[in-house]
């Protein structure tokens, strides 16, 4: 009994996360239910629809009525921009629904953000209070905290994902679904929900309405994804993040200029496996369920430029942007001026979206002056033709890496104060003194850095050969399959260290 109340209880200290065994038992009663109804779409779809709103539970708590009113709001938007004839009225209902989301947004994550400034320019002192726990308080007699607004779950990709449909309703690339439950479903499908891929109503809607089909391979292809996306997550993200990685952002001052660069190297591999590991999962989940989700992540550190980077690097979030913010704002038709502008606008805004903060605005900036000037080399030097030879494609490779890294610095560090001592003490890397520590410093972190090199050579691995080993386990029987990913979970959790860590990107 025990168990079950455990099982049924919103614990703030112990969310649902792919990397917890209560996910895979939620994951495991939910597959036995659905073997039964999969071949009833309407009824299908209103399982995974509850399941999805408890999984959310699982996840923010309480925070699941904000998902609920964004579903209600956006649906019957949805429904009266493509039933109104007059531009004005279409016009007005899609500006409310941009307004709503991005106000609820603005409210959870900015809240702090702009009654500082305001407090900063007037010299007053404000004070923020949580809304949605005094309206609790006041209807439930409970007791939630007033003074600190906490951001609730997924909350940046379900409104990007809610906009998207009411304006591609508006810009008559999508009809709405047909009913509530439906739509419900699409907003809170639970693999995705609290850390996407952001999906966009073209290409999942229609899979509402579709029969379910997973070919055997395609169901070999999950199971290669979810244990793929788990080693990345468990195996390399954590284990680099709780041995090094965070020791270096929290005191940099204390270490040396290599460890505070290799820190930040690092940190650049553990973000990705986090973030590309939660999306492997779910992706393979969906498609157990039938559902397929667009690919988020593709190899991004092999990029030859910032440019390249972005089409490899949370996909669905930099197509966002360039299609709801890049391209309305003029894109590249206004000039070559304006096009810098615009991009300049969209990374910076994109860094908000990350966070309300100075680091996070200037990590916006860094990438959007970096796309600006590889936009404007381009039109002086045009685009480089055929294949640039290993030494080329390695100095690119190199060159982006590194840009990319150093960008992260503001993205990871706790303040201003933290990301200034990690680029100090990286400046003092080619001092004599720092390179005789080298050996001492590999001797220390050997088992971290070998880990490190593994990993980062598998990212660079040609496709051809990712290709080859992911076959080779669709292709296997299914017996070998089950003892492989027995074995993987045997050495996942020998390697598990401590609590459970959430991935980086729930925070946004």
């Amino acid at each position: 009994m025990d168990f079950l109340k455990d099982f049924l209880t919103y614990d703030p200290r112990q969310p649902m996360l792919f990397t917890h065994l209560y996910f895979w038992i939620f994951f495991a009663i939910v597959l036995a239910v659905y073997t039964v109804i999969y071949k009833k779409n309407p009824l299908r779809n209103a399982f995974l629809f509850l399941v999805s709103l408890f999984f959310y539970w699982k996840s923010g708590g309480h925070f699941f009525v904000i998902l609920i009113f964004s579903t209600l709001v956006d649906y019957t938007l949805g429904q009266l921009i493509h039933t109104s004839k007059p531009q004005w009225r279409r016009k007005l209902f899609v500006a409310m629904s941009i307004f709503v989301n991005l106000s609820l947004l603005a409210y959870f994550k900015y809240a702090y953000f702009f009654v500082d400034i305001v407090n900063d320019i007037f010299g007053t002192q404000h004070q923020v209070v949580d809304l949605l726990a005094l309206w609790a308080n006041n209807l439930t007699g409970s007791s939630f905290n007033l003074t600190e607004i906490i951001l609730p779950v997924g909350i940046s990709f379900y409104t990007f994902q809610t906009i998207s449909y009411t304006v591609d309703i508006y810009r008559r690339k999508v009809k709405p679904v047909k009913n509530i439950i439906d739509f419900g479903f699409y907003v809170s499908f639970f693999p995705q929900l609290v850390a996407g891929p952001i999906v966009r109503a073209a290409e999942f809607v229609p899979q509402l309405y579709k029969k379910y089909q997973v070919s055997q391979r395609e169901f070999g292809y999950a199971l290669f994804l979810i244990l793929n996306g788990l080693i990345k997550k468990m195996l390399i993200s954590d284990f680099i993040s709780i041995n090094f990685v965070d020791r270096i952002f929290a005191n940099p001052e204390l270490y040396s200029g290599l460890e505070n660069l290799f820190g930040v190297y690092g940190y650049g591999l553990q973000i990705y496996c986090d973030f590309s590991g939660y999306t492997d999962i779910a992706i393979g989940v969906a498609l157990l369920l039938g559902f397929r989700l667009p690919i988020n992540f593709n190899s991004p550190y092999k990029s030859e430029s910032i440019t390249e980077f972005w089409r490899r690097w949370h996909i669905s979030l930099s197509s966002w942007l360039r299609d709801y913010l890049y391209i309305p704002l003029g894109g590249n038709r206004k000039g070559k001026i304006r096009t810098y502008i615009n991009l300049a606008v969209t990374m910076i805004l994109g860094g908000l979206w990350h966070g309300a903060a100075l680091r996070f605005v200037i990590w916006g900036a860094l990438h959007g002056m970096w796309l600006a000037i590889h936009k404007g080399w381009q039109a002086v030097f045009g685009k480089p033709n055929g294949e640039p030879g290993f030494w080329g494609h390695f100095l690119r490779v190199f060159l982006t890496f590194n840009l990319v890294n150093f960008a992260w610095i503001f993205f990871r560090a706790a303040d201003m104060q933290k990301a200034n001592a990690i680029i100090a003490r990286i400046g003092t890397v080619f001092n004599g003194e720092q390179l005789k520590l080298l050996p001492e410093i590999l001797s220390a972190y050997g088992h971290i850095f070998a880990l490190m090199l593994v990993a980062y050579i598998i990212h660079w691995l040609p496709k051809s050969f990712k290709t080859k080993y992911q076959n080779w386990f669709i292709n296997m029987h299914w017996s070998l399959k089950v003892l492989v990913a027995v074995i993987i979970a045997f050495v996942l959790y020998q390697a598990k260290s401590g609590d459970v860590q959430p991935f980086i990107y729930f925070q946004f």
